[in-house]
């Protein structure tokens, strides 16, 4: 017998197991929702009462999905810290329940098995998981500012030890099936085509256990005496903070909450557990991370283009071998699947982007990631060329050559001769208009920019750029294969810098104004990093090139006016080749004896400059970011961009704003208008024009108006 239309489901079975069936109606994957508690305990008390009962497996009845998670959601309904506790009470309530059946429970793995999926999983005496490469297990809730808090920070540490726990917990990684069960928390590893067969031999041939973690001498000497524990709790504290910068609450509080438990117990550990949880579900930087998964989400189901439905893709193209040609290759044969045909003018330059993609499967193989057979298919999706035979058959063109206009006029005209009518041109350009490039196409509607960033690999935004001319179907196909290549895509207008590299630009003009002015390099990136910024902008520049930065600022200047005007200075760099990372040669010192952690201090001299340190890291920060802000502004006016949303998502994926702040108009919104006004229009009595606040936001100010409603 058995129950439907239900998210939690029953089956009892002759052999005596018992199998409960997770399936949330009208959803592609599983997520657990408060108001499935009732079900659950109805479950529950049927299996309770049930005499015969020989075993429980856990499985879900979507494939590739287990449970991917809580319902984020419920947390946002939360209007006290007492109301988020209550929450995470129900969920420890509800699998301790399971935990304590009195025979055996499999929780039976496929898929996605992650935050309340894998503490509903730990709850259960045995683990089972599929081979597939779905299958990912892991507790990300502090990438949402959160701590797992339905028994993960109790649960996980007893099952496979505080030293493994702490950094899976405090970085919220995701493990594949092979290696979750080298750290002790999966059982079994098998085929999916077996997973129920082999749950229900477990469950009928195994003892309901008491999870006991298997540890070294050495680590049980450290792991089980107070001084040892400090020691622990200590080291992960440090290395936590060392990347968190004191900006995350979550990485303290999961630490305590692990220790309270380790020294009170697992009831007291939970309690605690539930404390800290309520806490930080109202705490402002859980909020901004909770809005970023609320904004990706959206997106992932938007075509760019409103109800135009996108046009086919089975098959790209990619010009040019080179570093962005190589990235590019990969996601698209990869990531996304799809064949993808290389042109470029050299053997070498085919040669070289095709190693691009087999190292970084080779690396995959090397970690047990991926079987060598794998990475031959996936290989077998690439091919290349010195001519544009096969692309008679392609449905989308990427176009990574040299920033060169008349280059990628030639391409367009190349691009149309040789392939089919419905072809899409997509120039992966940083710099020039796509208007432009568009300009002496024969089919304007089809070409758009792709401006990806680099390593394109490992960034996760693309920024799809159109000309008046563009068409709703180009945009729609574009956006769906920046999705299936992994992206998280913006829709952006054509304009000088487009949007991301628009609103870096001042940023990184003013950061060079303040190592001008005598702030020590090093000073000036140490404040941004702990603003929250991945990297520092002069460390930034090393990394993205001078040259390059030399190359695009005038461009933007041209278009774009004075406040985009780079301190002229800086033309002795390039008359001392110091173009960054790529040539050894920048603000930081690079070569055998230097790994790029150390100011190059002849920079200063080739400047004409005493450094000399004056302003506080905040005062700093405040001068840089603020033209950041009031450039996201402009572009926001000016429709570069749609919506203050694309905006924080485009400044967050692509130059690493703060996740925590939210993005530049989120950033706003908590500092209020009024206040940015007023430090712009200080700052320009005191630094220039080039600080006058955007017509659009003294607007806002005046009105008492935020970015966003909610």
């Amino acid at each position: 017998m058995s129950d439907t239309q239900r998210a939690f489901s029953l089956e009892t079975r002759d052999d005596g197991v018992a199998v409960i069936h997770i399936d949330v109606p009208g959803e592609s994957m599983n997520t657990l929702k408060a108001s499935f508690a009732d079900e659950v305990s109805d479950v529950l008390e049927k299996l309770e009462q049930l005499s015969t009962l020989k075993g429980v497996v856990v499985i879900s009845d979507k494939p590739g999905s287990f449970v991917a998670g809580a319902d984020i959601s419920m947390i946002d309904d939360c209007d006290t810290a007492a109301d988020a506790e209550s929450l995470a009470r129900q969920g420890q309530a509800m699998f301790d329940r399971i935990e304590q059946l009195k025979v055996p429970v499999v929780a039976a793995i496929d898929g996605a098995c992650l935050g309340g999926g894998l503490e509903l999983a730990m709850a259960c005496h045995y683990r089972i998981c599929t081979d597939s490469d779905k299958t990912k297990l892991g507790l990300p809730e502090v990438k949402l500012g959160l701590l797992p808090g339905s028994g993960g920070t109790q649960r996980l540490p007893r099952l496979i030890g505080l030293q493994k726990a702490l950094p899976l917990i405090l970085q919220g990684k995701e493990l594949r099936a092979k290696q979750a069960k080298k750290q002790g928390i999966v059982d079994e590893i098998v085929p999916a085509s077996i997973l129920l067969e082999a749950a229900v031999e477990k469950a009928l041939n195994s003892k309901a256990k008491v999870q006991k973690v298997k540890l070294s001498l050495f680590n049980k000497a450290l792991e089980r005496t107070p001084p040892g524990r400090k020691l622990i709790f200590k080291k992960a504290r440090e290395q936590a903070q060392s990347k968190g910068k004191g900006n995350y609450p979550a990485l303290d509080k999961i630490i305590d909450t692990i220790a309270y438990g380790a020294e009170h117990g697992f009831s007291e550990g939970l309690e605690y557990e539930a404390r800290q949880f309520g806490e930080l579900a109202m705490t402002p930087e859980s909020k901004q991370l909770r809005g970023i998964f609320f904004a990706t989400t959206a997106m992932k189901k938007e075509t760019g283009a409103g109800d135009t439905k996108p046009g086919k893709l089975d098959r790209i193209g990619v010009l040019g071998g080179g570093l962005m040609g190589g990235g590019i290759a990969y996601v698209t044969a990869i990531k996304a699947e799809l064949p993808a045909r290389i042109k470029d003018i050299e053997e070498q330059g085919i040669a070289h982007a095709l190693k691009y993609s087999y190292d970084l499967l080779n690396k995959k193989v090397k970690r047990k990631h991926m079987r060598r057979a794998e990475l031959e298919k996936s290989m077998l999706r690439l091919s290349g060329s010195l001519d544009y035979s096969g692309f008679e058959r392609v449905d989308l063109v990427i176009e990574a050559v040299f920033e060169d206009l008349e280059l990628k006029q030639k391409m367009v005209a190349d691009i149309e001769s040789v392939a089919p009518e419905h072809v899409i041109f997509a120039t992966n350009t940083s710099s020039l208009p796509i208007t432009q490039i568009a300009a002496k196409a024969k089919r304007p509607q089809n070409v758009i920019g792709l401006h990806y960033f680099s390593p394109v690999d490992k960034m996760p935004l693309a920024e799809i750029i159109t000309h008046e001319k563009t068409s709703a179907e180009t945009i729609a196909t574009t956006v769906k294969l920046a999705k299936k290549q992994g992206k998280t895509p913006i829709v952006v207008k054509d304009g000088a810098g487009f949007y991301v590299n628009r609103i870096l630009a001042p940023y990184m003009n003013e950061a060079a104004r303040l190592v001008l002015g005598g702030e020590p390099i090093d000073d000036v990136d140490k404040a941004l990093v702990k603003f929250g910024f991945p990297v520092g902008p002069m460390k930034l520049m090393d990394e993205v090139g001078i040259d390059v930065a030399a190359k695009v600022a005038p461009i933007m200047a041209d278009e774009l006016g004075d406040r985009f005007r780079a301190p002229d200075a800086f033309s002795k760099l390039l008359d001392d080749d110091r173009k960054g990372k790529k040539n050894k040669k920048g603000f930081y010192a690079y070569g055998d004896k230097a790994s790029g952690k150390d100011v190059d201090t002849s920079v200063y001299s080739l400047l004409g400059v005493q450094p000399d340190s004056k302003l506080t890291a905040t005062e700093m920060a405040q001068r840089t970011v603020f033209l950041m802000l009031n450039e996201a502004v402009y572009c926001l006016a000016e429709e570069i961009i749609r919506s203050p949303r694309d905006g924080d998502i485009g400044a967050i994926y692509g130059i690493g704003f703060p996740p925590f702040r939210g993005g530049p108009f989120r950033y706003m919104d908590s500092l209020g208008c009024a206040e940015v006004v007023g430090q712009l229009r200080a700052y320009a009595k005191q630094h220039g024009e080039r600080y006058e606040p955007a017509p659009l936001l003294v607007e806002m100010a005046e009105e008492g108006r935020t970015f966003y409603q909610d």
